[in-house]
């Protein structure tokens, strides 16, 4: 049992630093383009294959990090290339669980093997991993400090740290909720423009499954937010969701989160004992704001649709693999941000499609691939983000496999329900939404019509 709590705690930190890659590529000058090597190049590590890993796979696999094996050198990588080549081919590592064939494939933080990256790691494996020229060996990686803020190359220190209060761990144990309430001392109205959850380094970022942060604040005048949009759409709601491969959020120029005199955050922590206790554990959100003279016209607003409560119909046969749909429907125009599955153990794959008021079907993304240790926010590039007009309805298909050919599933023969612990189940998606008036909505549809036409 403890030793695998560990392999679950290992798997888990590594997505975490994972998802922080493309700051760290960006501020590292990594982003190296791999292409097909010709017929009769022959690829080699030095020359070929160290500059993928580098990019892809040394986050995790360096040493005193949380992958099993360092991957930095020849001699390192070589003993261990009979399970790359199965984990690649795979598409289990690097971890990315979109469908390529299928829906929007233009994401921000796409850490996938590109198909050039593929075909060069499976040829090279296959005409025997030849080491090549020491000197074609690109320079080594320099890695970001995993205890310091991810964007802070970005945007400097955070403008604002709210900090949970101390929660201990046990060392072994049932999971925990810890839900202490945090003011922000905010005392006037700031627009935040980014924001960063930071579990402490090693013990909590172990321990911590997920942080939720709800904004607990009193409003009357809903600046930011379209005129028409009913008021149950109107709360504010979640603030900051982390999780498995997501630490943070950035707001592009034109919206943001707006914080109020007197507002609150609440933490919710979920805890997991991991085989080693965590005393006084404490989860930073960080928050950066726009200098006081700059204020987006819209807010960003975090959504979930699907089972997030005990609404009772999320139920799983034993041995069955299941399927559940949940909805929702815009009341305004939204531009739609990323795209966040979230299951747990017996989680297979989940779908996002929008069903137009014209009856137009359209899948936006499919996680094909799920896996309940990996999950992934997945954030569309500006120009590909979904405009979804009014009446737009957001449909969720959620397949789970409760059966014996599910490695992950810890009991093939029980019924399965929703609920918190990641042996019972959840089917939900989590949206970050940028509600909108028509008018701008109706100009934004048209520049990308026209940069699309070539105009």
């Amino acid at each position: 049992m403890r030793n695998n709590r560990r392999a679950l705690a290992v798997a888990k930190y590594s997505a975490i630093l994972l998802a922080a890659q493309a700051a760290v590529l960006a501020a590292s000058n990594l982003a190296f383009a791999v292409g097909p090597t010709g017929v009769d190049d022959p690829v080699t590590f030095t020359k070929d294959i160290a500059r993928i890993l580098q990019v892809k796979c040394q986050d995790c696999h360096q040493p005193d990090s949380i992958g099993p094996m360092p991957l930095m050198t020849y001699d390192e990588v070589r003993p261990y290339v009979a399970m790359i080549r199965k984990e690649v081919s795979d598409r289990r590592m690097p971890p990315w669980h979109i469908d390529k064939t299928r829906g929007i494939q233009h994401f921000k933080n796409d850490r996938s093997l590109t198909d050039d990256e593929l075909a060069t790691m499976l040829r090279w494996i296959d005409d025997g991993a030849p080491m090549g020229d020491p000197a074609d060996m690109p320079p080594p990686r320099e890695f970001a400090d995993p205890t310091q803020w991810q964007m802070r190359d970005q945007f400097g220190e955070p403008d604002l740290i709210l900090r949970s209060t101390p929660y201990t761990v046990a060392e072994l144990g049932q999971d925990k909720w810890w839900r202490p309430v945090v003011e922000t001392g905010i005392t006037e109205p700031r627009w935040v423009r980014a924001i960063e959850i930071k579990p402490s380094y090693p013990g909590g970022r172990q321990a911590v499954h997920h942080v939720m942060g709800y904004l607990i604040q009193e409003e009357t005048e809903y600046e930011g937010l379209p005129r028409n949009l009913p008021r149950r759409q109107r709360r504010a709601g979640t603030f900051m969701e982390y999780a498995i491969g997501k630490v943070g959020e950035v707001f592009t120029e034109d919206t943001g989160k707006l914080l109020l005199p007197g507002s609150a955050i609440q933490f919710e922590v979920h805890y997991y004992a991991y085989g080693d206790p965590v005393t006084d554990d404490v989860v930073e959100m960080g928050i950066w704001f726009y200098p006081r003279e700059h204020r987006p016209k819209y807010r960003t607003v975090m959504r979930m649709i699907g089972e997030g409560s005990s609404e009772g119909r999320l139920e799983i046969p034993p041995g069955t693999i299941s399927m559940i749909q949940h909805e929702m429907v815009l009341p305004v125009p939204a531009r739609l941000l990323n795209f966040q599955p979230h299951m747990h153990m017996r989680g297979k794959a989940q779908s996002l499609e929008a069903i137009y008021p014209d009856g137009r079907r359209e899948l936006l993304a499919h996680a094909d691939n799920f896996q309940w240790n990996w999950q992934v926010n997945y954030i569309f590039e500006d120009e590909f983000a979904p405009l979804l007009p009014a009446g737009t309805t957001l449909m969720v298909t959620s397949w789970h496999d409760n059966t014996v050919d599910n490695p992950h599933n810890p009991d093939p023969e029980n019924w399965v329900g929703y609920g918190d612990r990641t042996v019972d189940e959840m089917a939900h998606v989590w949206l970050n939404l940028t509600f909108m008036e028509q008018e701008d909505f109706d100009q934004e549809v048209a520049r990308r019509e026209a940069a699309a036409a070539g105009e």
